[in-house]
């Protein structure tokens, strides 16, 4: 990709993200990719990630963490340095593998249509080829590369279907990437059609006042097919397929019935589907990195300073062993499950406890910050608690200092 876009003229960086799984085959990659840059005489950026770490403290897939790092990255990288656009260098095959992977977990429409080539600053020029396509390339021009030696492993499902799967099907069909390719534009077809369906019917059904919105619950029974068209109507608002179907079995139920998204509540409203939001002012996983100074969030700023020494202040502020903490940093509002030490005690307590103690409302929970190590640990429930474990103590050394600053 970076060869087509250096022949066309186009004007482009190199971002690489070092998530430091392969020990010496990570360095490798890097100092690769550094040298392509170089040799291309354009920008390299360059960036390291302890993913296991946010995976562990995010209850997610390495896999997932990874992702998840590196397009929040990226976009930081694009907004800094004024690029106009992400690209990702996936092909024919990825998206292949793609939509294989959503129908062995189950998928709707829209997880048939395989890999976008354009979705919002994310571009994918490379989907016009096959991965046969880019090896024969390769081979013609005599480029230079590395291959990712975790992509030989079945360990992942990815893997798995493409090391597995995918040579089986190809004896019974050599053509399998164009017949995947064709599929997957019919697919993209007929979701343009239910979209313009659900548009209008959007429009027709559904009541829209400030930020809360209504549908007749008469209106969702008389539609047809029921399941798909709910489950488009409500998608906007993080309702899941299964979430879906338990709202449709509970129609006859009683007024007040809740249904949780991550960002909405359906009530069962007497005549009516009420949707409403939820904790508008959640902290999602906002990385914080040692360079950081000002983390910004819906409705407050995080200020982190760092001094030598071991002293500290009463004020309110979180003051923490720096030599304790391993980044990226995550700031985040509470989740389930959450426990932590707080200071002056030895054993853990369960956040929502604390919070219950401190007799916090329900709304403004969410609406707190926390301060997450490396590792998963809470260091701070920001303005209210900080944790024992993270304390200044007669040997610590330098002092990394956090302060939450409500906006007016």
């Amino acid at each position: 990709m970076v060869h087509l876009f250096k022949l066309a003229g186009l004007p482009f960086g190199i971002a690489h993200c070092n998530f430091k799984l392969r020990a010496a085959e990570s360095e490798r990659d890097e100092a690769f990719v550094k040298s392509l840059a170089e040799t291309m005489e354009v920008p390299f950026y360059v960036t390291h990630f302890n993913t296991k770490a946010y995976a562990k403290a995010n209850r997610c897939s390495t896999q997932m963490a990874a992702r998840d790092l590196r397009y929040q990255w990226f976009e930081e990288i694009r907004v800094a340095e004024g690029y106009d656009l992400i690209a990702l260098a996936q092909h024919q095959n990825d998206a292949m593998e793609t939509l294989l992977i959503n129908l062995s977990r189950g998928t709707g429409i829209s997880g048939l249509h395989g890999i976008a080539p354009l979705r919002g600053k994310l571009i994918r020029p490379l989907l016009f080829l096959t991965r046969s396509d880019i090896e024969q390339i390769i081979n013609r021009e005599n480029l230079d590369y590395v291959e990712d030696s975790s992509n030989l492993s079945d360990h992942y499902a990815r893997n798995k279907i493409r090391l597995k799967v995918i040579p089986e099907l190809k004896a019974i069909n050599p053509n399998l990437e164009q017949t995947f390719f064709q599929n997957i534009q019919r697919f993209q077809d007929a979701e343009a059609v239910i979209d313009l369906t659900v548009a209008g019917l959007r429009a027709k059904i559904l009541r829209v006042n400030n930020k809360a919105a209504s549908i007749a619950i008469a209106e969702i029974k008389a539609l047809n097919p029921q399941k798909l068209l709910t489950y488009e109507l409500l998608k906007p608002y993080g309702f899941s397929e299964s979430l879906v179907l338990e709202i449709l079995n509970a129609l006859e139920k009683q007024s007040g019935t809740s249904f949780y998204s991550n960002t909405h509540r359906l009530t069962l409203n007497r005549q009516d589907l009420l949707i409403t939001p939820i904790a508008a002012d959640t902290i999602t996983n906002v990385l914080v990195h040692p360079s950081d100074q000002r983390i910004q969030l819906p409705y407050a700023d995080i200020h982190i300073r760092y001094q030598e020494g071991n002293s500290f202040a009463a004020d309110g502020h979180a003051y923490v062993d720096a030599e304790k903490l391993i980044f990226p940093l995550v700031v985040r509002s509470r989740q389930p499950g959450d426990v932590f030490m707080p200071i002056g005690m030895k054993t853990f307590k369960k956040l929502s406890n604390f919070l219950v103690d401190e007799k916090v409302s329900l709304p403004e929970k969410d609406k707190i910050p926390l301060i997450i190590n490396g590792n998963g640990a809470i260091i701070w429930v920001a303005g209210m608690r900080q944790d024992d474990r993270f304390k200044v103590l007669p040997t610590t050394k330098k002092v990394a200092i956090f302060e939450l600053k409500l906006r007016q």
